[in-house]
Formats: C-alpha cells, structure tokens, sequence
C-alpha cells in the first residue's frame, strides 16, 4: 500500500508541474511570436554561411512546431530559395531544442543538465547542417508541393490581436489547444514513469543501465527510436528512470533519440527527402545522441 500511495503521489505531482510548465511556456513562446512573425523566421534562414546555419538553429529552438507544421514550413523554405544547410539545422533543431523540451529538462533535471544539454543540441543542429551541405543532400529533395500545417498554426496564423490582453488571451488559447493535443502523451509518459519509480528495483536498472555500463548510451539513443512518439512522453520516463540508478548520459541519449528521431516526423520528412537523406538524418540526430550522452557522463 506504501509503494502504491508513493506510486500515485509522483503521477499526480509529476503531472501537476508538466501542466503547468506546458501551458506557462508555451504561452509566453505564442506570445513571442505574435511579435515576429513567421516570414521574419524565413528571412533569418536565408542566410548563407555558418551564420544561417546559426540562426537556422536559433530559429528552430524558438518555434514550438509539431512535425505537422514544421515539414510544411521546411518545404516551402526549400522551395522559396532557402540554402540547404541552414534549413537542416532548423530542422534537426526544431525537435530537440523546443522550449517545451529546455524547459522541462531544466525543470526536472536541473540548470547545469539542461544547459549541457542545450550546447550539445544547438552545436549538433549548426554543425551537421553545414555538413549534410557539404556533402550535397540537397539533391535529395523531392520536388513536392507545399502544404499547410493540419493542426498547430499559433495564434499568428488565426488574428493577430493588437492590444497585449487580446495577445496574451490569444497566446494562451493556443497553448492550451497544444496541450490537449499532447495531454494524452504526457499522461502516457507519467504513468509508466510512476510505475518505473514506484516498482522497478533500483539495482535492476544500475546494472542494465547505470554509469558502469559504456554501451547503455548508444543502446539507449536506438532504444528511444520506436519507443517514444513525443518528448513529452520521453522525459518523465527518463527522470524516472534516473531516480533508479540509469545513467544520466544514457537519459539523455534516450530523450534526444526519442524527441528527435521520433516516427511520425520521421514519415513526414520521408514525404518531402529521399531515403537516402532521412537516413542521413536519423544517423545525425543518433550520433547528436550519443556524443551527448557521453558528455553528460562526463561533465555531470
């Protein structure tokens, strides 16, 4: 009975802070983004260079997009004239480093965790951009139309109100139709991780999966492939799983794996790239994974 009432008080505290973090940040991001509006983020990723790499990053980071309205956005930059190398930065960036994800990161696992975390990413973001450039996945664009996001079009994409209550009231509509899209994920996500607090034993994750484990990362990066759907889901898993001995490096090569090679974004980017560059992407975002693990385990 001690272990079930343990069991139930981290589901319903675990989901109290996740609710409330979801729609604070969201809304402050919605907010933001009344006040720039998404051509701006297209001109930012027109840049040339490692500096569009850069922003293309930045922007990425900044933009909460679910794989519908990302795919979408990614295509019509491509076809606009948009260099390759900074639109795949945004896109391998726009999964990992949403402010949903640094915010749950650091809420949960800590300021030090988080920003390890959030250099990793962003530097993985910029740098494989440059080098899926480099190495011509330009030529692996299909020649497709372009389409419109089917659900998260922001609050931009409705009325842009002109007062700030009428933003702020727009801005939290948003953010709450958001969260109703992911809720069932994210109670999905809490309640195997109350189930993995409350009743697997400690030293059965150590030894599968603990710091004296060198392969738990990289398993850990492939593990979060078919496993997770969204981060939401992923992240109180791993904190989870943490608590139980598993290694933080091998947490967060499971969140990066699931947050950004997860299978409904990788079906919609395979509508727009060839096999090839969905490929490339998917050994990108793995490696991103496994370098960053290794680093937590190091630094952390």
């Amino acid at each position: 009975m001690n272990t079930l009432m343990d069991t139930l008080l981290y589901f319903f505290v675990i989901t109290a802070e996740l609710t409330v973090l979801f729609l604070g940040i969201s809304t402050v991001v919605s907010l933001l983004l009344l006040y720039v509006p998404r051509e701006k983020l297209r001109q930012w990723l027109s840049r040339r260079g490692i500096w569009g790499n850069f922003l293309g990053a930045v922007v990425g980071s900044l933009t909460p997009f679910c794989a519908c309205s990302t795919i979408p956005m990614t295509l019509g930059m491509l076809q606009a004239g948009a260099p390759f190398g900074p639109v795949m930065s945004f896109v391998i960036a726009s999964p990992l480093l949403n402010p949903i994800i640094i915010s749950m990161v650091w809420a949960l696992m800590g300021v030090k965790a988080c920003l390890i975390y959030f250099t990793v990413t962003f530097a993985g973001s910029v740098l494989f951009g440059v080098f899926l450039e480099k190495a011509g996945g330009a030529r692996y664009v299909k020649k497709v139309r372009g389409q419109s996001c089917c659900c998260c079009k922001g609050p931009e994409a409705k009325s842009n109100p002109r007062n700030f209550p009428g933003k702020l009231r727009a801005s939290f509509i948003s953010a709450w139709g958001d969260f109703r899209a992911v809720l069932i994920y994210l109670l999905i996500g809490v309640g195997i991780g109350a189930g993995i607090y409350g009743y697997i034993p400690q030293d059965f994750v150590t030894r599968i999966a603990g710091p004296g484990n060198p392969f738990a990362i990289p398993v850990a990066a492939v593990v979060g492939i078919p496993l997770y759907i969204r981060a939401e889901t992923a992240i109180p898993i791993g904190l989870a799983l943490s608590q139980k001995g598993m290694s933080l490096g091998a947490v967060i090569a499971l969140i990066i794996g699931g947050a950004g090679m997860a299978i409904p974004e990788m079906a919609m980017l395979a509508g727009i790239f060839r096999k090839r560059l969905v490929g490339a992407v998917v050994l990108v975002i793995w490696a991103t994974a496994v370098i960053g693990g290794y680093v937590f385990n190091l630094l952390v």
